[in-house]
Order: structure tokens, then C-alpha cells, then sequence
């Protein structure tokens, strides 16, 4: 089964496709941008019907591990945080996913949790787009992009 084929067979929870604004499928995860600008948070979406990364394979693992890095260099680069948060923590969206989140010390939580934050402002179609075009330079070129729709 080739990547593209799996990926058509992948299945978002609900919530997360609500929240969020679908990016990109790399060859083992989903990318997703949580939707508010005021926190730059991406999330990683691993093809899998797992939970819990222990019950990943080895292999699984390992490509898990360098989406991980690919998209925390990215987000290092393109956001400019203070301090990078990479957590998987998925106490009500039980589908496996890796947050990963891009923190300064002037952000609407900080040194708290973006957990539950209340504040959100929506990306806007300009916002989108720079975060997409910038993707596209610093991902494989194989990378599957999806179409831009924004949320309200």
C-alpha cells in the first residue's frame, strides 16, 4: 500500500478536524494548525489506530520520531518561539496525536498550559497561506499539501 493510498483511508476525530486546519500529509502523520493565531500550535496525526506510542512497532516509531523533529525545526524556524512544547496528551481525543507548540513569554498563557485556553482568534486567509507557502519550502518536495479552507 503506497502512502497516498493509506492516507485516503485515514479517518480524523471530529474534534480535532473542527479545531483545526488540515495541512499537509507527511508519510506517516497528518499535520494539522490548531486553529487560533494567538498560539502557533501544529499537531501530528500518526496513521495509525494506536493510543499509546508504546504500542507503535519499532518502526512506526522511528518515523513518528522524525516527523516530530521535521516539524518542531519547522515550527523553531517559522514561529521563533521562546520554548518549544512537544507533548502527546490525549485524555479526550483518544486518536493518537503529538502537539507541538510554539511558546514566548508574551503569549496569552505563558508559563501556563495552552490547555483550554479561551482566548482564539481565527486564522485569517493571509495567515494561512504564509504558514502554508513556508511549509512548502522546508518539507520533502513529495509532500501532500491539502487546500486551504478557512474556519470561522
Amino acid at each position: 500500500m503506497t502512502s497516498k493510498e493509506s492516507q485516503s483511508a485515514f479517518v480524523l476525530d471530529e474534534r480535532l478536524s473542527q479545531d483545526c486546519h488540515l495541512l499537509a500529509d507527511l508519510p506517516f502523520c497528518r499535520l494539522l494548525l490548531m486553529n487560533n493565531a494567538l498560539l502557533p500550535w501544529l499537531i501530528l496525526v500518526p496513521n495509525s489506530d494506536k493510543t499509546e506510542l508504546h504500542e507503535l512497532t519499532e518502526a512506526q516509531q522511528l518515523a513518528l520520531m522524525k516527523e516530530i523533529n521535521l516539524v518542531s525545526r519547522f515550527a523553531q524556524q517559522h514561529f521563533t518561539p521562546d520554548k518549544l512544547n512537544v507533548a502527546a496528551i490525549g485524555n479526550i481525543v483518544r486518536q493518537m496525536h503529538i502537539h507541538i507548540v510554539a511558546r514566548k513569554t508574551d503569549d496569552i498563557c505563558w508559563p501556563g498550559v495552552v490547555w483550554g485556553v479561551k482566548q482564539k482568534t481565527a486564522y485569517g486567509q493571509v495567515q494561512l497561506e504564509r504558514i502554508a507557502e513556508s511549509l512548502k519550502t522546508f518539507l520533502p518536495p513529495d509532500t501532500h499539501f491539502h487546500p486551504l479552507k478557512r474556519k470561522a
